[in-house]
């Protein structure tokens, strides 16, 4: 990448946040027994998987990601007389030697830059009742946020299919964090499901551990509605579930932390979807009654170390983690926002939606937040950032370290790259995860000012 420092801006991007289309082979394997086909150049498979799933939190590759993943790897020969000899031969030998219920073909930019008749390659094998799918990825397309909904839609209209019964009530599909991108997203994903279990839903998950995988997938057109919890990512696939299948959605833009923002998303779900208020009340008193409980334990260290603690901070991350820390962090620590950057380039259509959002944070706070992708600038504005008399702390990436140091403040990373955690289950919404970024937020400036 360009260093910009000595040079007039550019259109190079410093430090990059994100993967390209094709990285949303992470999507296909947070499923579990898929696996993606990649019809690329060699090493983009590779790259994908090493920066976003393993420089990331370290998460692994699962039953069907990192050196599992089929490719084409084309060469010189491919370009010059087309790759789809090279892909059926993947495809069949693929289904001969992995145990897969569903394979994912994904292209990158030389297969379709050449013209390479992908869909044609896979529907002999789909005409066959075979299970696969292709979704064209290249790089051209977009980021892997813009490829994970291609991936979706890809499964939706070629594998689940078409239907016409009713409606289950009471069952919703849930649209959220980007798999693997997002760090904490197997630990959250988990505890968005046990909370709208615990209020009285059946709930398709759709991807990580707590997914059925396939069947799940399949049970996808049966669904009383769609959820989509995030600032933007899902609404496109929740607007085509809406026309394939008349099912309606509802538009959470902040993923909950805290008892606070949980307890109210819960009740807006349950009013949307006019389930048993009763039940849902129950978890809810239940659910909180414990999380006050464990806050009053901690209430005692943030009245006394009062005089160590950061008072302002800085978010830099794509816009579904940057916005609910944002409003955890002011509406529940009392801690005042300086900056804020969104890093995942959201679609134009959508920023409105997120600069709402920050413009009501809360009932007294209303905050500008800043779309950047290049970390030159990002830094640059960060510098330049009024933090006050005390060390600032940074919601940021591993990026930011170095930042954070010549600040004289405290890093916590939150997104993509984070590769200074170790990362399981570990889960940083709801209820529980809240409680977890506190034990995050507070060990992390303990220790920086040992």
């Amino acid at each position: 990448m360009t260093n910009t420092k000595n040079v007039e801006k550019s259109n190079s991007i410093e430090q990059v946040r994100y993967g390209c289309a094709i990285g949303a082979m992470h999507s296909v394997f947070a499923i579990p027994r898929v696996i993606p086909i990649t019809h690329c150049g060699p090493g983009c498979a590779d790259k994908q998987t090493s920066n976003i799933s393993f420089y990331n939190g370290f998460q692994g590759g699962g039953y069907g990601g990192g050196s599992v993943i089929p490719s084409t790897n084309i060469h010189e020969k491919e370009v010059v007389f087309g790759g789809e000899n090279r892909l059926r031969e993947l495809i069949e030998s693929s289904f001969k030697v992995l145990d897969a219920d569903l394979f994912v073909v994904m292209t990158g930019c030389i297969p379709e830059t050449v013209g390479d008749d992908v869909g044609s390659v896979v529907s002999e094998f789909q005409d066959q009742d075979l299970p696969v799918v292709y979704a064209e990825t290249g790089g051209f397309k977009g980021n892997n946020f813009t490829g994970h909904e291609l991936v979706t839609e890809a499964i939706i209209d070629q594998y689940v299919g078409d239907y016409k019964g009713p409606l289950k009530k009471g069952l919703v599909n849930v649209w959220s964090l980007l798999p693997y991108h997002n760090t904490f997203w197997r630990g959250d994903l988990t505890e968005i499901k046990r909370i709208l279990e615990g209020v009285g839903f059946e709930v398709n998950i759709l991807f990580g551990h707590e997914s059925s995988g396939i069947s799940e997938w399949k049970n996808i057109k049966k669904a009383q509605f769609n959820l989509v919890l995030s600032p933007w990512l899902g609404l496109k696939t929740a607007e085509h579930l809406k026309k394939k299948y008349g099912q309606p959605y509802l538009h959470i833009p902040i993923i909950p932390i805290g008892a606070k923002e949980t307890s109210s998303f819960l009740r807006k779900v349950v009013d949307f979807a006019a389930i048993d208020k009763n039940k849902a009340e129950e978890f809810i008193e239940s659910e909180e009654r414990k999380y006050y409980k464990y806050l009053e334990d901690f209430s005692d260290f943030y009245a006394e170390y009062w005089w160590g603690l950061p008072a302002k901070f800085a978010i830099v991350g794509d816009s579904a983690y940057n916005l609910a820390i944002t409003k955890f962090l002011v509406n529940q620590l009392g801690l005042i926002p300086a900056k804020q950057i969104v890093t995942e380039n959201p679609p134009e259509k959508y920023r409105d939606i997120i600069r709402e959002e920050y413009k009501n944070i809360a009932e007294d706070v209303s905050l500008e937040v800043e779309f950047e992708e290049d970390s030159y600038t990002i830094h640059d504005k960060i510098r330049k950032t009024d933090f006050g008399h005390k060390p600032p702390i940074i919601f940021g990436t591993t990026w930011e370290r170095d930042l954070a140091k010549e600040l004289k403040g405290s890093i916590v990373e939150i997104g993509f790259p984070t590769s200074y955690e170790v990362v399981i289950s570990k889960s940083y919404v709801g209820y529980r995860g809240a409680l977890t970024l506190l034990e995050k937020i507070y060990t992390t400036i303990v220790s920086a000012s040992a």
